[in-house]
């Protein structure tokens, strides 16, 4: 192809490309690259490619650099540069060698995609989940979600019941924002991490003399949070002699601090929350049936992560941005043996327990991505292989992600009585992905699946 016929072509494409020789200075640079940088061609030419794009990849892991020493192309690798206004364009990069007729090495090309209008798009949809922090795009957390606003505006008393780490302080400061006392204080008090002796003073304060160490006033976390919002962490925990105090400010909206024997009023709203089934220690006689009742006027339920998987790789994104920005790094995702892995647990430890893992994971990674050696221990799968002829120690052996890809996808379909449709809404996917994915994987569908049985029922039921 001749010359100048290349050019044209280099010029129409939308892509940026740009050319360097063996000391890294800009040889060539396409129209496209003019526009997605906000460099003209003749001040780019002739200087180093570095003080062109200050990319985050630039002084440390140079693509081109790297393409160009190891004959190894890169493809679609996500960086940042700086355009000539200063702010900062995410891209998409390509890297190739060039060659002279001779085969002799002479330089690099790299072609670079704008990804702008992407992350816009991204950050949008990002939005469409997220509520005050909480990230979510199932359909029972959308549930919660719609009555959050109108449950905020009242002043009833609300009860969030979930297990560890689900987020229960995240829906208390969302209640908090959106109510009418957002303007005053949100005071949160974790009842399960303070001992009974001290508990009491803590809630309600105290009067000078009111016991051996008390020299002068101290007002409690129900005076601090006069006005605004009482957050009750771990209720669950709460002795019987305190649950009797607690029960008179929700009845009267009155309290008495330690010494003294005049009612104070609290112009408090009270939210709950915990982990304990509360009509279960009802019954065995721990907990009492009227505070109870005062407490679960409203009740939310937040659901385990092990029930809104579809959660976790939007989650994993949300906690990959934070850490990226408190560490300065640029990593950009996750590898699919770390996303199979995670999409595979159970997470006791639920949302909490993800966003430990995903910081303990930026912390060891170095590169642009996350993989299986940067997790955490207990997440490297290993499967025993047994030894014949041998009685020494059972060995282990890594076991490949398709694997692990394969018997998760399995476990969803039988889940779902193998209706492709319901699963792959399940896991968040395209049908026609999910469908790619049983092929690759050799996954054989019975001839039958759930639909027609549900079908079935929905014609006896009419």
């Amino acid at each position: 192809m001749a010359k100048d016929q290349t050019a044209i072509i280099l010029e129409s494409i939308a892509d940026g490309v740009f050319t360097v020789d063996l000391d890294w200075r800009i040889t060539s640079f396409n129209r496209a690259a003019e526009l997605i940088t906000g460099i003209g061609k003749e001040e780019a030419l002739g200087r180093q490619c570095w003080e062109v794009f200050r990319a985050n990849i630039c002084e440390r892991q140079c693509a081109l650099r790297h393409t160009i020493e190891t004959g190894k192309r890169i493809v679609n690798q996500s960086i940042y540069i700086v355009a000539s206004d200063g702010n900062r364009i995410p891209v998409s990069i390509s890297t190739a060698i060039l060659k002279d007729e001779d085969h002799r090495i002479i330089g690099g090309v790299e072609t670079f995609r704008d990804l702008s209008l992407v992350e816009e798009l991204r950050k949008e949809l990002a939005g469409r989940h997220t509520f005050f922090d909480i990230v979510s795009k199932s359909k029972e957390m959308h549930g919660l979600f719609a009555i959050l606003e109108q449950v905020a505006q009242s002043d009833a008393t609300v009860l969030l019941q979930g297990e560890s780490g689900t987020g229960k302080e995240l829906f208390a400061r969302a209640i908090h924002s959106v109510s009418p006392r957002s303007k005053g204080p949100l005071v949160i008090v974790n009842l399960g991490a303070l001992p009974d002796s001290l508990i009491e003073s803590e809630l309600f304060g105290h009067r000078a003399g009111a016991f051996t160490d008390a020299r002068q006033d101290r007002i409690g976390r129900v005076a601090a949070a006069e006005g605004g919002t009482l957050f009750l962490d771990e209720i669950g925990d709460l002795s019987p002699h305190l649950q009797v105090r607690l029960l008179r400010v929700l009845q009267e909206r009155t309290y008495e601090p330690l010494g003294s024997n005049k009612p104070v009023h609290a112009d408090i709203r009270i939210v709950a929350a915990t982990n304990k089934d509360l009509g279960a220690l009802v019954r065995e006689g721990s907990f009492r049936e009227d505070l109870y009742y005062r407490v679960n006027v409203v009740k939310l339920a937040l659901p385990p992560l092990r029930d809104r998987r579809e959660d976790i790789p939007l989650l994993v994104d949300h906690f990959l941005r934070r850490f990226n920005r408190l560490s300065g790094k640029e990593i950009t995702g996750i590898s699919p043996e770390v996303l199979s892995i995670l999409m595979a647990y159970d997470f006791p430890g639920n949302v909490r327990e993800l966003e430990n893992i995903v910081e303990h994971a930026t912390v060891l990674c170095r590169g642009a991505l996350i993989e299986g050696q940067h997790l955490p221990d207990y997440l490297q799968p290993t499967f025993p292989l047994k030894e014949t002829g041998t009685q020494g120690p059972v060995s282990s052996k890594r076991i490949k992600w398709a694997e692990l890809e394969r018997g998760f996808l399995l476990q969803a379909l039988r889940d779902n009585s193998w209706n492709r449709k319901a699963t792959a809404r399940e896991l968040g996917i395209g049908r026609q992905t999910l469908w790619r994915k049983i092929k690759r994987l050799n996954i054989q569908l019975p001839k039958k699946d759930g639909r027609a049985s549900r079908r079935r029922k929905g014609q006896e039921g009419t």
